[in-house]
């Protein structure tokens, strides 16, 4: 039988993508990009703060680490409280010591519940970024376009209503988007999102909005928890990560690490110290800056 000419008639196939959301781009070929007093590496810590609700919602998707047993779950309720009650603040501490400032990507939940958090990490100099409501908030495809809306503009609410400051940077739960989310998040006045993963620079969108990627392989989640390994190990991949991308910048220009952690992760007793010796290995490198999101951001957009 033969091929109906119409099959291979897509009114989208073109180089590079069958969207136009943003063009293609090889990293090599791009203009080089060169960091603040020559450094090779923007080094970017990424700390998601996140609020449970005891009861999941499974739409349009339940979160990942959300509840998981019959209900109330508080194995897995009180782990992630952790976190907010202990394990952020060691985090705080570790920054502190190595002298370095980071993004920490807040649901507005933490905002309306625990106020005090958000001034503690405003007062070290820390960025916050929009991290949704709570751990309920996920997006996909098939949410309201209202409801999206609505859910994008309550947490920015809730975090400059506690911060002062109206967050630039926006992360989806689970960098999960809807097809309507990166002109919603243009429209609220962001700047940047870190959902798309798809690179080691930040890159721009056609309508406007910059993508900041955050590698989630590159996570705790993924290497302490999917992957099981130790805390010891996953600073030896960061550290591996970070002389292989100063390598590169020194023939293609600036690169980026993003180190994406959570609290009640990555600050439990046993992993906080190889924690603590990964960050002030990496603050010491002289091809380090270590920077928040929005500082990356900008010196970049400086440079297009």
């Amino acid at each position: 039988m033969a091929l109906d000419p119409s099959y291979l008639d897509y009114p989208h196939r073109h180089e590079g993508y069958d969207h136009e959301i943003y063009p293609w781009s090889a990293l090599r070929d791009r203009k080089p990009v060169a960091w603040p007093e020559g450094k090779k590496v923007a080094v970017w810590v990424c700390v998601s703060l996140e609020w449970f609700p005891i009861t999941p919602s499974d739409t349009p998707f339940r979160a990942p680490g959300h509840m998981q047993t019959s209900y109330p779950d508080y194995r897995h309720y009180t782990a992630r409280e952790y976190g907010t009650r202990v394990g952020f603040y060691r985090l705080l501490d570790a920054f502190k010591k190595a002298g370095v400032k980071v993004s920490v990507a807040t649901n507005g939940a933490i905002a309306d519940r625990y106020t005090e958090i958000i001034r503690d990490i405003i007062a070290d100099g820390h960025e916050i970024i929009a991290h949704s409501t709570d751990m309920n908030g996920t997006i996909a495809s098939g949410l309201p376009v209202e409801d999206e809306r609505a859910l994008i503009a309550q947490s920015l609410a809730s975090l400059e209503a506690a911060s002062g400051k109206r967050p630039k940077g926006w992360l989806s739960i689970a960098r999960s988007q809807s097809w309507n989310t990166p002109d919603l998040l243009k429209d609220a006045g962001l700047t940047y999102a870190c959902d798309w993963v798809n690179d080691e620079l930040p890159y721009r969108f056609n309508n406007g909005l910059i993508n900041l990627p955050l590698n989630h392989e590159l996570s705790d989640r993924q290497i302490i928890t999917v992957q099981q390994q130790s805390a010891d190990n996953y600073a030896t991949q960061m550290l591996d990560a970070f002389d292989w991308l100063a390598g590169e910048a020194g023939d293609y220009g600036g690169r980026m690490l993003p180190l994406h952690v959570t609290p009640y992760i990555m600050a439990l007793p046993y992993r906080i110290s190889a924690f603590e010796g990964l960050l002030q290995q990496l603050a010491a490198r002289p091809d380090a800056w270590v920077a928040t999101g929005e500082e990356i951001v900008a010196s970049w957009e400086a440079q297009q």
